[in-house]
């Protein structure tokens, strides 16, 4: 921690910066009372980082988890207005 009167870290404002940079704090004094602080800042833009794994065990997940689902494999090809059913769509974005 280092302490400063204002008219010193005015006149060398590029080194107390450089020193808050590094981890200092510096206190401001006025006649040698100190009257506030300069610190770093805490990094809060960061979010922390999440561990993988956390909520393990807590749910079961099945063997066939990742298996197709055949109800949603019917819906998108067995659509009626599929390409492949001869009708057109809607909506046809060449005419």
């Amino acid at each position: 921690m280092t302490r400063a009167n204002l008219n010193e870290v005015k006149s060398r404002l590029a080194y107390y910066a450089r020193l808050v940079k590094a981890g200092e704090t510096v206190i401001l004094c006025e006649r040698n009372k100190p009257f506030a602080e300069i610190r770093p800042l805490t990094p809060a833009t960061a979010p922390p980082k999440r561990e993988l794994g956390l909520m393990k065990g807590w749910f079961p997940v099945p063997d066939n988890f990742n298996d197709p689902d055949p109800d949603l494999e019917d819906t998108f090809e067995n659509n009626p207005i599929s390409p492949e059913s001869g009708e057109s769509a809607p909506f046809d974005p060449k005419s």
